[in-house]
């Protein structure tokens, strides 16, 4: 019987083409559910995922917003024996899915990764930029076996979970953690390269340069106590 696979999204304002990324997630994986955390859009997202009709697919709404709490809302109201994440506003990646799953004969998580050969950004210089200073500073001080920290798009088997779970704060900085940690604690990584295509409707995440760089220093803030944390 085919392993069933948890697909998490988390959504916020992506009524163009939160649809689309459903669907192509249903028409390209096999035995999959779709777990969607929507953090109370405005623009009619939770009303366009309700319209779709199909068993398999499973929307919370809240009133909250963050990224880290998001996914970890999505997480424990998964069934399958592996849990997944992808962007809600990138269904042009879920083809990649298909190699995740059958690269988890031999290892425990699988990331997309921008740094490794074949792989690549197509967003805004600073974003680029950023992605990069974050990511060299991770490999610094947390181990070069892993080239991108924080794609944040993985497949891993749900036995995963026992040797580390998500820690639900901050925003992308959580997946850094829970990298690290599963990987202290001897679970095999693999990296699929792919390219990051620009942002559907530009970056929710830098949104303005303030908040761009208090995110960048909240990065820096996270790794160095991941990494010096002693236990």
């Amino acid at each position: 019987m085919d392993k069933k696979i948890s697909i998490i999204l988390s959504t916020y304002n992506e009524a163009t083409i939160i649809k689309e990324s459903i669907n192509k997630i249903f028409s390209t994986i096999k035995n999959v559910e779709v777990v969607v955390v929507d953090d109370n859009s405005n623009d009619g997202t939770f009303e366009i995922i309700n319209s779709i009709e199909n068993k398999n697919l499973k929307v919370f709404s809240r009133k909250s917003r963050g990224l880290a709490s998001a996914f970890l809302l999505g997480m424990i109201n998964t069934d399958g024996d592996y849990v997944g994440w992808t962007d809600s506003n990138m269904p042009q990646l879920t083809h990649h899915f298909k190699e995740m799953i059958n690269k988890l004969d031999s290892y425990d998580i699988i990331l997309l990764s921008r740094y490794i050969d074949g792989g690549g950004d197509k967003r805004s210089k600073m974003r680029i930029l950023s992605s990069k200073i974050i990511n060299l500073i991770c490999r610094l001080f947390l181990g070069n076996e892993i080239k991108d920290y924080t794609s944040s798009i993985f497949l891993m088997k749900r036995s995963v979970l026992t040797y580390g779970v998500p820690i639900a704060y901050g925003h992308g900085e959580f997946f850094i953690e829970f990298l690290y940690k599963i990987k202290k604690n001897g679970m095999k990584v693999y990296e699929i390269p792919y390219v990051q295509p620009p942002d559907v409707e530009g970056s929710k995440t830098a949104s303005s340069i303030i908040r761009f760089f208090t995110l960048g220093l909240s990065y820096l803030i996270r790794i160095l106590i991941i990494r010096f944390r002693k236990n």
